[in-house]
């Protein structure tokens, strides 16, 4: 059984005793605090670009002052050289306006790009350092959604919803102590109806919140879907499931649409709403300012550039509204962003823990147990040491622990009892880098990345040079089909290896090994899929990998275990038998009857193909 498979049953049960569940992330300013924290290291673009927006809005006051004097001067008193004096003056704070809105614009922008790069590398690295449990209960579609949308929807919280709330904010302020200062009897009848908005706004933003939040979830959930299908492509298309990909696909969108339908109908009905208030404000500034300007304590021009900043606070303050509206759907995108980078390796280093050199490649075994959550205990008090160069076979039947146990020794998990140990030190007390810097995996199924050839054995050590990299392909019987190879080391093996055959990629992660060089080698059923020509080549490339190495595989191949010293046989996680080929045979247990049910089809097959030569 492959390591990769027994991560994905590892799904089915609960979650690790040992891992921490993320803190649930408190809504309102304390999430907004965190948020702006992206901000700090542009502090000083920001200050700039806060001037700029700054200056912006004020100069944006100007209109409807220049309007009054243009009404209650010019038309009245017909002076036209100072209609040009005030046009020309309009021109040039309209042209100064321009200019600090560039550089607002330009720095808010720069500034969000940068904040779209520091969250995706840090939600990236903090993805790469949890440990491979965590793999087992998200999809990767969910996480590609986590960095790509809902990152961009935090970005444009901080920029460009920031931007618009204050530019906004500082407009509708100045406006209304302006019209303050034109007339307060009748800016005040119009602020009455601030508190209603204000309270709409708090009602529907909660609503869209939720909703936002689903709509982002459906989204993600849809990308899983397709995800999935593209990377398992080849069997979709085996199968024939295409047209249930699709179905699959189209409910899943589907189940996203109507999300942002509902989200769609709070929208517009809160929006008319807003403008309807707004609007009918502006219509009792003109009642009322009629009135004003007929008792003679308002002028003509007055009451126009009251009508005007009216219109710019009805204006910023149904853009306030709808930016309310948007920051509480941000918010759900920032929630699920932080509960990603709150989560815990389930794994970690000690404090203390030693960087190991070296190994002489000693495994131990002591009293091992291992639970995956609280139901199902998958080792129990296994007891197993394995010499420097000694190599162990792992068999047994399937579920029995060999996985298990082959995942315990790079820590890929944590031993729920007992300890395991290399060198005589507790795998926990090591560094979890300097540990796995002396394992070398050969998995059953070799999953190459997108890139060359040449990339991918560097994989086994990146700063290698061109004899090294020609040597380990030699060693692994991988040179020479290379060089077949139109491009050679530099052919590109397409997404997983898909260009190259079963026996192609994994001579290919041989050569990565041998690149390593580690002392401890773990094989997973190395040679279990391949043809017979193939299982001969990757065999003698093994052959040479496992030459002074202590090596243990998980073997279901009779060619395979007689290579090993000595054969452990597991059944309900735990060691039942111990010992050499030979002697498991003699003893007539477990091992001899896996061997008649399992391996004796394998020679019985062997002589048939012999003797028909």
């Amino acid at each position: 059984m492959s390591y990769r498979r027994t991560l994905k049953e590892a799904a089915l049960f609960t979650r690790r005793r040992a891992a921490t569940p993320p803190a649930e992330i408190p809504p309102g300013p304390v999430q907004w605090r965190r948020m702006l924290r992206y901000l700090a290291p542009y502090r000083w673009r920001l200050v700039l670009a806060l001037a700029a927006l700054t200056a912006a809005a004020a100069l944006s006051l100007v209109f409807p002052a220049v309007i009054r004097s243009v009404v209650d001067s010019v038309l009245v008193e017909g002076d036209e050289g100072l209609l040009n004096r005030i046009t020309l003056a309009l021109l040039g704070v309209f042209f100064v306006r321009s200019l600090v809105s560039l550089v607002e614009a330009y720095n808010l922008n720069y500034i969000g790009e940068r904040i779209v790069m520091d969250l995706r590398r840090q939600l990236y690295a903090h993805i790469q350092g949890l440990s491979l449990g965590f793999f087992t209960e998200r999809r990767v579609g969910e996480l590609v959604s986590r960095m790509s949308s809902d990152v961009t929807m935090m970005r444009g919280a901080l920029t460009s919803n920031l931007n618009t709330l204050l530019h906004q904010g500082l407009t509708m302020i100045g406006a209304v102590a302006i019209m303050v200062v034109i007339n307060w009897r009748l800016t005040l009848s119009i602020l009455l109806m601030v508190p209603v908005v204000i309270l709409l706004g708090f009602i529907f933003g909660a609503i869209l919140r939720r909703i936002s939040t689903e709509v982002q979830d459906e989204l993600a959930a849809a990308t899983v879907v397709a995800e999935e299908a593209f990377q398992n492509i080849r069997e979709v298309k085996s199968f024939v499931r295409e047209d249930h990909e699709i179905a699959r696909y189209n409910q899943a969108i589907g189940r996203a649409f109507n999300a942002a339908l509902r989200l769609l109908r709070v929208r517009v009905v809160f929006t008319p709403l807003v403008a309807f208030m707004g609007f009918g404000s502006l219509t009792l500034i003109l009642w009322f300012g009629g009135r004003e300007v007929l008792a003679g304590r308002l002028t003509g021009g007055e009451l126009v550039a009251f009508l005007i900043y009216g219109l710019t606070v009805a204006g910023s303050f149904a853009s306030l509204v709808g930016l309310y509206t948007s920051f509480q759907e941000a918010l759900g995108a920032t929630k699920r962003v932080f509960q990603l980078l709150d989560t815990p390796p389930a794994v970690r280093d000690a404090p203390d823990a030693l960087v190991l050199e070296r190994a002489e490649g000693r495994i131990t075994f002591e009293d091992v147990s291992f639970t995956y959550g609280d139901a199902l205990e998958v080792l129990r008090h296994v007891n197993l040491d394995i010499a420097p160069g000694e190599i162990v076979a792992l068999v047994g039947p399937s579920g029995a622990g060999k996985s298990t146990m082959f995942n315990l020794i790079p820590r890929f998990y944590d031993v729920t009892g007992g300890r395991v140990c290399v060198d005589g030190i507790d795998v926990r007390a090591i560094t979890q880098a300097s540990l796995r810097a002396q394992i070398g995996i050969v998995p059953q199924e070799t999953l190459l990345f997108g890139g060359s050839i040449r990339e991918n054995i560097l994989y086994g050590r990146l700063d290698a040079d061109q004899d090294a990299l020609i040597a380990a392909a030699r060693a692994a019987n991988a040179h020479e089909f290379i060089m077949a190879l139109p491009q050679g080391y530099e052919t590109v093996v397409g997404e997983r290896g898909v260009r190259l055959s079963g026996g192609q990629r994994q001579r290919i992660a041989i050569a990565r090994a041998i690149l390593k060089d580690p002392r401890i080698l773990l094989l997973d059923e190395a040679t279990s899929s391949l043809d017979s020509e193939s299982e001969h080549l990757v065999q003698d490339a093994l052959s040479r990998l496992m030459q002074g190495r202590t090596t243990v595989i998980i073997a279901h191949r009779l060619s395979t275990v007689r290579i090993a010293h000595r054969i452990a046989v597991l059944d309900a996680g735990q060691i039942v038998e111990l010992g050499t080929h030979d002697d498991l045979m003699a003893a007539s247990g477990l091992y001899a009857r896996l061997y008649e049910m399992q391996f004796r089809e394998a020679d019985l097959l062997a002589a048939a193909s012999g003797s028909s030569l």
